[in-house]
């Protein structure tokens, strides 16, 4: 089973402990070796090398396929689901939709975790969406691009190794980003606000190869469905662990944690509804069914 990250990331411990639980539920019948941090295959080949049954099952950052449908994206969508409750939720309005899509290509989902929340980082209080305006701000793709330029900052492309120069030169004054990323980038080096906004959580999700799947024994596979469940809800309170301690790293780094304003907060979602909108036009009525869905259960 190949994944990206490294053993010491939060997501790949829970797969471990997945595969752990695999083992044991049948017996070693099913034994998946976890091969980490792209050691047996980039990223980009992982769904790939899973739907050619090269190898059975992996993991991957779902975004990652949007530009293969736009239902892929819909956890990226800025504001649509700022908080775990409603990235939840978002997750079972699109669940159904993101499987459909996919099992035509021959992959069933296991399980899906989502990442912490991407909140705001900035060189000085911000309470009015005005205080946004003019401000440079790091875009690493066309998302947050249009995010940047809706909030009136300035979209600048700065790759993530180069967020600490691109601060410290006054290259960028604001940028985007998980407190997992902040905090292991040292952010109170070179910022000293972290606005919680949680502006969108997107998800890793394990795949696996249906034939594979259907290859096994309905002893085999109702445990590994079993394991799959367990992993699914263990892997959303690590990340919910996960926020609370980088946040509480921030702050001891010496930054200054802060929810948004009221004013900001009411502009952020009105961002996230024309953004939403947007995504809807590529969407069509695939997407208008999930976002409906979604708006249901909130």
């Amino acid at each position: 089973m190949p994944t990206p990250y490294g053993d010491g990331i939060f997501h790949t411990q829970n797969i471990m402990q997945f595969a752990d639980d695999v083992r044991e539920a049948t017996d070693g019948e099913i034994n998946i070796t976890v091969h980490s941090a792209n050691s047996l295959f980039g990223h980009a080949e992982i769904k790939d090398v899973v739907r050619q049954g090269v190898v059975p099952l992996g993991e991957i950052l779902l975004s990652r396929l949007a530009n293969e449908d736009p239902i892929f994206g819909i956890d990226s969508i800025p504001f649509l689901a700022a908080s775990y409750d409603d990235a939840a939720a978002l997750w079972e309005a699109s669940r159904p939709a993101v499987e459909e899509k996919l099992a035509a290509e021959g992959l069933s989902v296991l399980f899906a975790v989502p990442w912490p929340g991407q909140s705001l980082y900035l060189r000085q209080p911000v309470t009015h969406p005005s205080e946004m305006e003019g401000l440079s701000f790091r875009a690493y793709n066309v998302a947050t691009e249009r995010l940047a330029e809706l909030l009136g900052a300035v979209p600048t492309q700065v790759e993530e190794s180069d967020i600490p120069t691109a601060f410290s030169t006054g290259r960028v004054e604001a940028m985007i980003t998980s407190p997992s990323t902040g905090a292991n980038a040292r952010a109170w080096d070179f910022t000293s606000h972290y606005i919680d906004t949680q502006a969108w959580l997107p998800k890793n999700i394990v795949l696996i190869n249906s034939s594979a799947l259907q290859g096994l024994s309905d002893e085999a596979q109702e445990a590994l469905m079993t394991a799959a469940a367990a992993a699914e809800e263990r892997g959303w309170r690590m990340s919910m662990a996960e926020t609370e301690e980088k946040i509480a790293a921030l702050a001891d780094g010496g930054m200054e944690i802060m929810e948004p304003s009221d004013a900001l907060a009411e502009r952020l979602t009105e961002i996230g509804g024309t953004m939403t909108a947007e995504w809807l036009e590529e969407a069509g009525d695939a997407g208008q069914a999930v976002v409906d869905a979604y708006n249901d259960l909130r």
